[in-house]
This record gives C-alpha cells, sequence and structure tokens, in this order.
C-alpha cells in the first residue's frame, strides 16, 4: 500500500485532472485559506483560478461546455478542494447540484438557457430547501408559488442555509403548490429563480439580508432568503411540469451527499496529513511523539478511517454513475466519512495538544469547519433513518 486515498481504475483524463488540481490547490488555496478564512473574506482569486480550469463546468455535457466528466470526477475534485479550505468546495457544490438538476430534469429550453453560462461559472447556482422552522422534515415546507389567472406564480415565504446566497445569480428554490394531489410531495414544484448577486433586494419581490455569522465554513456567503409575492413565469418550473419538486431535489440531494462526502474525505486527508506531520517534528523525552506507543496507535486509526472513508465515497459515486439505486450507499458514505473525519481531525487535534488551540495552526481552522459535515446535506441520524429502512425492506423477517 502507497500513501492513502489512491483511486484505482481511473483514465489518464482524470488522472491528469485530479494532478491538475491539486496543483492548485497546493499553490493558490493552501497559502491562502488561513488568512481568508480568519477574515470571513470571500475567495474571488480562488473562485476565478477554478473557472480558468473548468471546475464550475466539470459534470455540464460537452455539447454545453462544460467537460463531460463523471461524478467520480467531481467528487475526487471536491476531495482535492476540500483539503485545501472546505469553504471553496461549497461554493462548487451548490453550483453543481443546480446543473446536475437542469441536466437531469430540466427541459431543453433550460438547458439551453443556463447550461452553458453555468459550464463558465458566468452563471452561479444555489439551491434551497430548508427554511427557518424545518431541515430534514421536506414535508413541511411553507414557501408558497401561487398560481395567478394568466399561469405566471407569485412565491411568498422564508428559505434559510443558502450556499452561494449573496453571490449566486440562479437558485433553485422548492416551494409549495395546490397541484391538487394526494399526497404532500406531489404539492411540492421547483422554480429557476434569477436574481443579482449581492444582498439587500436582489429582485423584484426578493431580498437578501446578508451573510449569517457562522462558527465555521467562513469565507463563502449562507444566507437567507426572502420572497414577498415574487412573480414568475410558468417557464421557470424545474422540467416545464409543476408538483414534480421534491422528488427533482431529492435527486440532487442524492448526489450532494456524495459531494459532502468527499468534502468529509478532504477534511480527513488533511487532518491526517497535519497529525503525522506535527507528531514527527514535536519531541518530548528525547524522542519525536510518533515514537510513543500512544500516538502511533492514534495515527493509525486516523489512517484506517481515512482509507474507509474514501472508499466508501468511490463506490457511492462509481453506483450513480452507473445509474444505479445508490441512495443507501450515499448515505452511508455521507454518515460514514463525516463521522470519521470529525474523529480524525479530533485526534489531530489532540496530537498537537496545546498548539492545536491557537489560530496560528490550521488544525484550528479544520476543527470548526468538520461540524458542519454532520449536518450538512441531511445530518448522521437522518442518514441512519434512510439505511436502517432500507435494511428492514431487504433483509425483512419471512413469517
Amino acid at each position: 500500500m502507497g500513501r492513502l486515498a489512491e483511486t484505482e481504475g481511473l483514465t489518464d483524463i482524470q488522472e491528469e485532472i485530479l494532478k491538475t488540481v491539486r496543483q492548485f490547490v497546493e499553490e493558490k488555496i493552501i497559502p491562502a485559506a488561513q488568512e481568508l478564512e480568519h477574515a470571513d473574506e470571500y475567495p474571488t482569486e480562488i473562485v476565478e483560478g477554478l473557472k480558468e480550469l473548468g471546475i464550475f463546468g466539470l459534470m455540464i455535457p460537452e455539447e454545453y461546455g462544460g467537460l463531460g466528466e463523471s461524478l467520480l470526477t467531481y467528487a475526487l475534485c471536491v476531495e482535492e478542494i476540500a483539503r485545501g479550505w472546505m469553504s471553496v468546495s461549497g461554493v462548487i457544490n451548490t453550483h453543481f447540484i443546480v446543473a446536475y438538476m437542469l441536466m437531469r430534469h430540466g427541459t431543453p429550453e433550460q438547458k439551453e438557457k443556463y447550461l452553458p453560462r453555468m459550464a463558465t461559472g458566468e452563471v452561479r447556482g444555489a439551491f434551497s430547501m430548508s427554511e427557518p422552522a424545518l431541515g430534514s422534515d421536506v414535508s413541511a415546507v411553507s414557501t408558497k408559488a401561487t398560481k395567478q389567472a394568466d399561469g405566471s406564480y407569485s412565491i411568498t415565504g422564508q428559505k434559510m442555509w443558502l450556499t452561494n446566497g449573496g453571490s449566486s445569480t440562479l437558485v433553485a428554490v422548492l416551494t409549495k403548490t395546490d397541484e391538487g394531489a394526494d399526497s404532500v410531495y406531489r404539492n411540492m414544484t421547483t422554480f429557476l429563480v434569477e436574481k443579482t448577486p449581492g444582498f439587500g433586494e436582489v429582485a423584484q419581490g426578493i431580498t437578501v439580508p446578508g451573510k449569517i455569522d457562522k462558527m465555521g465554513y467562513k469565507g463563502i456567503d449562507t444566507t437567507e432568503m426572502i420572497f414577498e409575492g415574487h412573480q414568475i413565469g410558468a417557464g421557470q418550473v424545474l422540467g416545464g411540469e409543476p408538483g414534480r419538486g421534491f422528488y427533482q431535489m431529492m435527486d440532487g440531494v442524492e448526489v450532494g451527499r456524495v459531494n459532502v462526502a468527499a468534502r468529509a474525505c478532504g477534511l480527513a486527508i488533511r487532518g491526517f496529513e497535519l497529525g503525522i506531520g506535527y507528531a514527527q517534528q514535536r519531541q518530548t523525552f528525547g524522542k519525536p511523539i510518533a515514537q510513543h506507543q500512544a500516538i502511533l496507535f492514534r495515527i493509525a486509526e486516523m489512517a484506517t478511517k481515512v482509507e474507509t472513508a474514501h472508499s466508501m465515497m468511490v463506490r457511492a459515486a462509481r453506483l450513480k454513475d452507473a445509474g444505479k439505486r445508490s441512495d443507501v450507499d450515499a448515505g452511508m458514505a455521507k454518515m460514514l466519512a463525516s463521522e470519521y473525519a470529525n474523529e480524525v481531525v479530533e485526534d489531530s487535534f489532540r496530537i498537537h495538544g496545546g498548539y492545536g488551540y491557537s489560530k496560528e495552526y490550521e488544525i484550528e481552522r479544520l476543527m470548526r469547519e468538520v461540524k458542519f459535515m454532520l449536518i450538512g446535506e441531511g445530518t448522521s441520524d437522518i442518514q441512519k433513518m434512510i439505511i436502517g429502512r432500507q435494511m428492514l425492506k431487504e433483509y425483512a423477517a419471512k413469517g
């Protein structure tokens, strides 16, 4: 076995893409991350660099100006970027979910209108499902899109936790609509809402109040979005048919969970690198602390967790790429990777001792960032519910 988190069976093109992204992370992201994160400053130069590399269009088909790569390629790139600075991977993630939903569910006209400009990063996507009174309980969505006499809609409500809420120009928004269906899940619709970047009134009837102050995941903008009678045409219904929003969003969340697993893997890898590096430099009782059994055992456990999480993430991405059902595998990968990332980063923090508590050391930032992995794209408890229910179906007791 060589270094951790190596992926077998990649093509030459995939290897070249990953090599390029890894070099960008080493040269442009890691050296700038500490200062930008502590200042809570948007990484403009880094984002522009990622645009030039084509990362915003990594999975968008070539016919729309993208690179047409797989979810696996994308996830491995996200792993590399999160290793440098998790916040930057968040800039890409929500953009990618919206592009993915358009690719899978958009009308031909919607694809032509948005995907070419999303591939270049000219149009930046955000994803809006949560509300102040709901998180994982999607059935409780209260933001309402009311159909008007001319066939258009009026949207009123409040959305919460929008990553890229300020910087985005296109937001996929889940609303409640009255389609007369007997299920709440068939009375939801996703709208493609256009807005200007920034804060305040960003479109008719839409206000983005400002950035939400967070313990970690800094640098990028996380916001609320308030709708007060926003008028929108029926042509902005994703897929052109109302009532399909829940299933479209869940498809997006599924790939989002692979993405969050990849981000957690990146954090775990970086935590391991920092821990094993420090353990070989710091000396106590006349020898590097890495030679003390307690530290050596901790390193062994960290390495095993990094490798396991990476393998689960790669499996989930490959299943999705193959067109197979992957909700359980994505949930397993997300749950395991996020839990293991937290454990690996905390072990690295312990290895650093008192210095890990200092803002001069990178591990302090990772300690704050990694907590988001436990709640982003569905908490670990939600993943356990999904996994557990499916196991009961697969292993139903006979008789």
